[in-house]
């Protein structure tokens, strides 16, 4: 075992503070991350604060967050072969899975029948606490470690490890591309994302967000149109457009206006998690064959590909780097949407 120092919450109520904790002596299999720069997703906010609690087996604190980690291997176990140190690497919102069952043969960790083992606030397979990337390092198998593109900024790739997967796995499999209209429901972390990932497969973007203030961001990330929901004539004027729409907003809406703007066997899918349940209506579904449906993160060969599509199409976050100091003040301003459009930590801030 090796002291951590990290950032944690030690109770839904409690601000982020210091915390010093132990991280596994590394395995033949696992890697040793310097960890560089972690994002701040929304989720960890819900996590960190118990709001998910009626989701989730259990919330565990002190609660150390962060799943959008970038860093470099520092040390690597007698059997690793896929990474080396000094290599520029990365780790998403999951670090384990039971690797047999049906979703993990496909690809599929993040929907592991058995047991997915979350960055943090899951348990591993011992059933210890996982702990996440608000802190100085973290030990994971090679297995479900990602190679970084190495001609984009690490601070700016990190977000791509959550806020990018979770765009780019919906886009890929509704099969946005040349052709299809596609919509962004909201122009935040998650939403500047679907933007540009959906502007470099090929299709027409639109961004649907509660007003234009954003308008010009959106032109200049990709977007083809810009509408604001705040206007009813928006929702008449779009009826029956969209062969996808994406809804990456995690506030309570109405649903059942965004799926009539479908074409027939259109889908709607929800990246974004209301704290409260979202009431559905028949007609909207069954008048055009539509679908609504959800998705959530990516596997590891899809966050692979993912990163690599980046590195090619040049695609990265647009972020705020703040220190860890300041993460309870970034905290409050993406509840505001006071960030445009992702806070990354430099981990530097820490200390030795």
């Amino acid at each position: 075992m090796s002291q951590t120092k990290g950032y944690a919450a030690a109770t839904a109520k409690s601000p982020l503070a210091p915390y010093v904790f132990e991280r596994r002596e590394p395995r033949e299999h696992d890697v040793v991350i310097d960890i560089k720069y972690c994002g701040i997703c929304h989720s960890d906010i819900h996590q960190s604060r118990g709001e998910w609690s009626d989701f989730q087996d259990e919330c565990i604190f002190p609660m150390v967050p962060g799943h959008e980690i970038a860093g470099i291997v520092a040390a690597a176990g007698s059997k690793v072969t896929k990474h080396k140190v000094g290599d520029k690497v990365g780790v998403g919102c999951f670090v384990d899975s039971c690797r047999t069952c049906v979703e993990c043969k496909r690809d599929l960790e993040q929907y592991c029948t058995v047991q997915t083992v979350w960055t943090y606030n899951g348990r591993d397979q011992e059933g210890n606490p996982t702990y996440g990337g608000y802190s100085g390092k973290i030990v994971v198998d090679e297995n479900y470690v990602l190679r970084m593109p190495d001609n984009l900024p690490l601070d700016a790739c990190a977000p791509l490890l959550c806020a990018g997967i979770t765009l780019y796995s919906p886009l890929k499999h509704w099969k946005a591309g040349a052709g299809k209209k596609v919509a962004i429901v909201g122009l935040g972390g998650l939403g500047h994302m679907g933007v540009k990932l959906g502007r470099a497969l090929g299709a027409e973007i639109t961004v649907l967000s509660q007003s234009l203030k954003k308008l010009a961001d959106g032109k200049r990330l990709g977007a083809d149109h810009f509408y604001a929901t705040s206007d009813p004539e928006t929702f008449i004027k779009l009826k029956g457009y969209f062969d996808l729409i994406i809804n990456t907003v995690s506030a309570d809406m109405d649903w059942n206006e965004y799926l009539k703007l479908l074409k027939v066997d259109g889908s709607m899918v929800i990246v974004g998690i209301p704290a409260k349940q979202i009431p559905i209506g028949a007609f909207p579904l069954v008048t055009g064959r539509r679908s609504l449906a959800g998705s959530a993160i990516g596997g590891i060969k899809e966050t692979q590909e993912m990163l690599d599509f980046c590195s090619k199409h040049k695609v990265a976050c647009d972020i705020e780097v703040v220190p860890i100091q300041k993460v309870n003040e970034a905290y409050e301003r993406v509840q505001k949407s006071d960030v445009r459009y992702r806070f990354v930590i430099d981990m530097a801030s820490l200390g030795s």
